[in-house]
């Protein structure tokens, strides 16, 4: 395959840097006015594509991926998370799956940081104030939050996102606790003063923060179940910047109404870019949009990755970031 030739179709804006590069390198279609592809755009952007770069926005799906009429099909996802594509169908039919893991580590950690101080010292309650006009200056029993230092924090998923956030609680005095699909080598354990816990229903009780930073499965689909999330101690606080599937939303924002969870910092939602009535009107929450990765360093050298995943493609080579469709729990 010659790469001036090969047909690549991106669904959203990337950085101008690397739109510029896919049009030197390939021949690439844009979205420029950057809105989200309905399944029948994504069905013959597919029916086009040699190459389709899609995001978390798209639902590839089996009907979307039956529409490949090249004899070679690639999908370079712009992002880390795969769960919005269909794995298995892609790879019983010889469709390659690639994505760009590990520059996003870094800056998902920073926001996980970002929450898990912001909720319980209610920062954005505290400047909501100050922009109202309405503060009416210190006093001794205004606008207290929790202190964090010394406190269990419980990371769920300890792969390099969860090791990135337990370096940096380390550093504001928590108590490092993680469950995970395996347990991490000793070393590991050791550098990051980590507790591992087997059983997840034992450890939730025994913890003042969660951090969820595990991957979106079958198997982690509202993992954190009513019944789950009851078992936390009322004191506690939730943090979810990896996919909001992995919250029971609707229970999530019950038990913040019911003081049954003293607050929770939340990244992304269940039925994006929906958010539930519920979860707005919930106390004691911060919420935004999807913004964990939004850096232009993180940006930049995802689509850098998307770019090298398609140039060893087309040379005939194994993507250095391909995906197979076995499922990765926690």
């Amino acid at each position: 395959m010659i790469a001036n030739k090969t047909r690549v179709i991106v669904t959203r804006r990337l950085p101008e840097i690397v739109e510029t590069r896919m049009m030197e390198l390939f021949d690439t279609k844009l979205n420029p006015n950057d809105h989200p592809f309905s399944e029948n755009e994504l069905i013959e952007a597919v029916k086009e594509a040699d190459i389709l770069v899609p995001t978390v926005t798209d639902k590839i799906n089996k009907k979307v991926l039956s529409s490949f009429q090249r004899e070679v099909g690639l999908i370079a996802n712009f992002g880390a998370g795969v769960d919005h594509i269909d794995l298995d169908f892609a790879e019983k039919n010889n469709l390659v799956v690639t994505n760009t893991p590990g520059v996003l580590t870094e800056d998902t950690a920073d926001m996980v940081m970002a929450l898990l101080l912001s909720v319980p010292r209610k920062l954005i309650e505290g400047e909501r104030l100050i922009r109202s006009g309405e503060w009416r200056g210190w006093s001794p029993t205004h606008m207290m939050g929790s202190r964090i230092w010394d406190k269990r924090l419980g990371i769920i998923g300890m792969g390099r996102i969860g090791q990135a956030v337990a370096r940096r609680a380390r550093g504001f005095g928590l108590k490092i606790h993680y469950h995970n699909r395996n347990r991490l080598p000793e070393e590991i354990e050791k550098s990051l003063k980590a507790t591992f816990w087997e059983d997840l229903d034992q450890m939730l009780p025994k913890m003042d923060i969660i951090s969820v930073n595990c991957p979106s499965t079958p198997d982690t689909y509202h993992l954190l179940s009513y019944e789950r999330l009851s078992n936390f101690q009322a004191h506690a606080y939730i943090v979810n910047t990896s996919r909001g599937q992995v919250i029971d939303e609707d229970a999530l924002a019950m038990l913040l109404k019911n003081g049954k969870i003293a607050g929770a910092g939340l990244d992304v939602f269940e039925r994006e870019p929906a958010v539930s009535q519920s979860l707005l009107t919930a106390p004691n929450t911060v919420l935004l949009p999807h913004m964990g990765s939004s850096t232009f360093e993180a940006r930049k050298e995802m689509g850098e990755k998307v770019i090298i995943n398609i140039q060893t493609f087309i040379d005939g080579h194994k993507p250095p970031d391909r995906v197979l469709s076995t499922i990765l729990g926690i």
